[in-house]
C-alpha cells in the first residue's frame, strides 16, 4: 500500500474543504471495508483518506416528524439490521444489511459505503430504490438531493463531483399496507458477490388483495443497478398473487443485460432475475399483509 495522509474532520465543512483541495487524490473513508483492500490492492490512489466516521451527522438516526429517516451515510449495517424500528418501517434495507460480508465486516461497513463504492452488484441499492431514498450530497456549493436511483453512473462510478460527499439518505415515511424485500441469489451462504439480485416495495389495497403501487429494482445485471420502471407501474391493481408476480418477474427480466462470468452465463442470470423478483414481491405482499419483517439470516434463522 502506497503511502497516505489521515484526516479526520469533525464537520462537514472540513470535509468539503479537504476533499475540494485534494480532488481526485483524496478518498473517503466511511467504514473502511471497501476502500481499504481497493489501496491495498493497488486498485486505486489517494495521497489523503478523509476519514468522515468522526463528523457526528454521518453516524446520526434521526426519525422526522412526519414519519421518515434521515440515515447518516456512515451508519454501520449492524446498527440499521439491530434497530427494530428501522426493520418495521423498512425491512428491506434491514434484509441488505444483514447480508453484506460477514459479521465482522457489518460492524463497520455502511450503507452509505456501500452505496458510494457502486458496485453494480451491491446489495443495499435496489433496496434504497425501491424504499424511495433521496442521496443528500454536501460540496463546495452547499448541499444537493439527489434520487438514489441517480446516484451510480457506471461500474465503481457515481455522480459525485470534485470536492462532495454523501451525508446521508432521506427515507419517506412508510405507506399504509405496505412491505419490501431483498432477495439476492449467491453460490455460498456467506460473503459472496451476488449472481442476481431484486428488491421489491408494493402497497396493497384495504382488503389485501390487490396491489395499489409498487417498485422494483435490481442487482447483478447490468453496469449499475436498476430500477425496474415498467415492470412497477404494471403491476398498479393487479391481483397479488403468484401469476401477477411472475409475470412481472417476466417483464422486470427483459430490462437485465447481464455479462457472462465465472458467477453464471448471462442467460442463466436473466432467468435468474425473473424468479428472484418473484419470491421479492411474495415476501414483501407477505410482508405487507403483516408478515415478519425481520430479515433471515443466511442458515435461515431469525436474528435474535
Amino acid at each position: 500500500m502506497i503511502d497516505f495522509e489521515y484526516q479526520s474532520p469533525s464537520t462537514i465543512e472540513e470535509a468539503v474543504s479537504v476533499l475540494a483541495e485534494h480532488g481526485d487524490k483524496a478518498a473517503i473513508l466511511a467504514g473502511g471495508t471497501d476502500i481499504i483492500v481497493q489501496l491495498r490492492e493497488g486498485m486505486r490512489q489517494a495521497e489523503v483518506v478523509v476519514d468522515v466516521k468522526k463528523i457526528p451527522q454521518l453516524t446520526n438516526i434521526e426519525w422526522r416528524e412526519d414519519g421518515g429517516l434521515e440515515l447518516g451515510a456512515s451508519v454501520s449495517c449492524t446498527r440499521i439490521y439491530g434497530d427494530q424500528a428501522i426493520i418495521d418501517a423498512y425491512p428491506s434495507l434491514a434484509d441488505s444489511a444483514r447480508i453484506i460480508g460477514g459479521w465482522q465486516i457489518q460492524s463497520r461497513a455502511s450503507i452509505g459505503g456501500n452505496l458510494c463504492n457502486s458496485s453494480p452488484a451491491a446489495d443495499s441499492i435496489p433496496s434504497l430504490i425501491v424504499e424511495g431514498v433521496t442521496c443528500r450530497i454536501a460540496g463546495p456549493d452547499g448541499e444537493r438531493k439527489l434520487p438514489v436511483g441517480e446516484f451510480c453512473t457506471a461500474p465503481g462510478k457515481n455522480c459525485l463531483g470534485e470536492g462532495e460527499f454523501l451525508v446521508g439518505l432521506s427515507f419517506p415515511a412508510p405507506a399504509t399496507r405496505s412491505g419490501s424485500r431483498y432477495i439476492r441469489f449467491i453460490p455460498r451462504n456467506e460473503m459472496d458477490i451476488a449472481v442476481a439480485g431484486a428488491g421489491a416495495w408494493v402497497q396493497l389495497d384495504e382488503a389485501g388483495e390487490t396491489i395499489e403501487s409498487a417498485r422494483i429494482a435490481l442487482a447483478a445485471v447490468a453496469p449499475t443497478p436498476l430500477s425496474a420502471d415498467e415492470a412497477s407501474a404494471w403491476l398498479a391493481g393487479k391481483p397479488a398473487t403468484d401469476e401477477t408476480f411472475a409475470a412481472a418477474g417476466d417483464l422486470a427480466s427483459k430490462i437485465a443485460s447481464p455479462i457472462s462470468d465465472l458467477r453464471g452465463p448471462a442467460e442463466y442470470r436473466v432467468h435468474l432475475t425473473g424468479v428472484i423478483v418473484k419470491r421479492a414481491l411474495n415476501g414483501a405482499t407477505g410482508r405487507a399483509r403483516g408478515g415478519d419483517r425481520n430479515p433471515v439470516i443466511p442458515n435461515g434463522l431469525k436474528k435474535c
